[in-house]
């Protein structure tokens, strides 16, 4: 008997970046009748992620690859894989997905694309040479594959979506702003301030561009006033990886205690009384301070787009110019001397959770467009 559900495919670099951010919405797709498959490189949440229900597939997806014979040899390969699935719905989510996704699509003949930017990232932030060298061919790409004939892009903040409009790379008609990943509201609550010292916490990849430097200069000026940790593992297939070598070295000045990855995100927020992350590049939205806002927790962020759509300044938080960590330890020192503020701006932030970033709101924006683009196919 042929399967009658309607077939939504997910195509992401990683495993566990679909179980972070899209499995919520997989799984909201699954209970709304959808036959769900995830293509991605397979690491650490493959087997959890089929134990659900949702199909796997495992790809050759690299982020630092660049063989343009290789990647439409990617392509070609994900072509006759949607041939094979034949779904009503692909979800491509980031950049590189988004551009060879959209030629597999174009010639398996995908009825409908949702493409996801997730923030504009590395090619779109760094001054590197290698970003400059990529930012016009990533450009010609994105223009040709961001509008398809029956398709949708969604934005997680205002600032990507009008950049990517006016660099011609997605026709404004075509766009579609859901804010964020969402943030399980239940799972993510205030508890009570932990006792002893305040403890002041980033959790991210470990890579230059989340601003782990500053956080590192930041401890500095505040030595003996508050603890430092950083979450997370090193990305060293990122053209900008912090090194285990120099996380044990700050670790061993005192500046900071490094915890490596946390799957209990939750519980370290319970132990932490402030939040910051003083990213130097463009994020879409980043999950883990709206995380930190459903716990309670003040936050400390940059000025830069993503962050500014999740932290309002001196409502939830306090957000500074990135690259300035003397400003960066300036608000978290008032956030240090002032329990009331801490709780003030806490109580805010979770409440600007409830009303924008919650699982439930992002499931039911995306569902709606999902529906939407198969509706008007059939």
């Amino acid at each position: 008997m042929s399967d009658k559900r309607p077939t939504l495919v997910f195509l992401l670099m990683e495993d566990w970046f679909f179980a972070s951010h899209f499995w919520e919405r997989g799984l909201a797709a699954q209970k709304a009748g959808w036959r769900v498959v995830l293509v991605s490189r397979r690491n650490q949440a493959a087997a959890e992620i089929e134990a659900s229900g949702i199909e796997f597939h495992a790809a050759d997806l690299d982020r630092t690859r660049l063989n343009p014979f290789k990647e439409l040899a990617f392509s070609l390969w994900l072509a006759r894989l949607y041939r094979r699935l034949q779904p009503d719905v692909a979800h491509h989510v980031a950049l590189k997905p988004i551009i060879f996704g959209g030629i597999a699509a174009k010639l398996a003949r995908v009825p409908a694309v949702v493409n996801a930017p997730v923030g504009l990232g590395f090619v779109y932030s760094s001054e590197k040479l290698l970003a400059k060298i990529l930012k016009p061919l990533v450009t010609l790409g994105l223009r040709a594959t961001m509008s398809p004939k029956h398709g949708v892009a969604i934005f997680e903040n205002p600032d990507d979506l009008n950049a990517m409009v006016e660099g011609g790379m997605v026709h404004k008609s075509r766009t579609r702003l859901i804010r964020g990943a969402g943030v399980d509201v239940t799972r993510f609550a205030p508890a009570p301030e932990p006792e002893g010292p305040i403890r002041i916490a980033l959790a991210a990849r470990m890579i230059r561009e989340k601003g782990i430097l500053d956080f590192v200069a930041a401890a500095r000026l505040l030595k003996g006033k508050a603890e430092f940790w950083l979450a997370g593992a090193p990305d060293l297939s990122n053209p900008n990886p912090v090194t285990e070598a120099e996380l044990r070295g700050w670790e061993a000045e005192g500046l900071i205690k490094w915890l490596g990855p946390v799957k209990d995100m939750a519980g370290l927020l319970h132990q932490t009384h402030i939040f910051t992350l003083p990213s130097t590049y463009r994020e879409g939205l980043p999950k883990a301070v709206l995380e930190a806002m459903a716990a309670g927790l003040p936050v400390v962020a940059t000025n830069i787009p993503g962050c500014r759509e999740a932290v309002i300044d001196n409502e939830t938080g306090f957000l500074v110019p990135p690259r300035n960590p003397a400003a960066l330890a300036d608000a978290l020192g008032r956030l240090i001397a002032d329990p009331a503020l801490r709780a003030h701006l806490g109580a805010a932030g979770r409440q600007r959770v409830l009303d924008n970033f919650s699982d439930e709101i992002v499931c039911e924006k995306t569902m709606d467009i999902y529906e939407t683009l198969r509706k008007g196919l059939s």
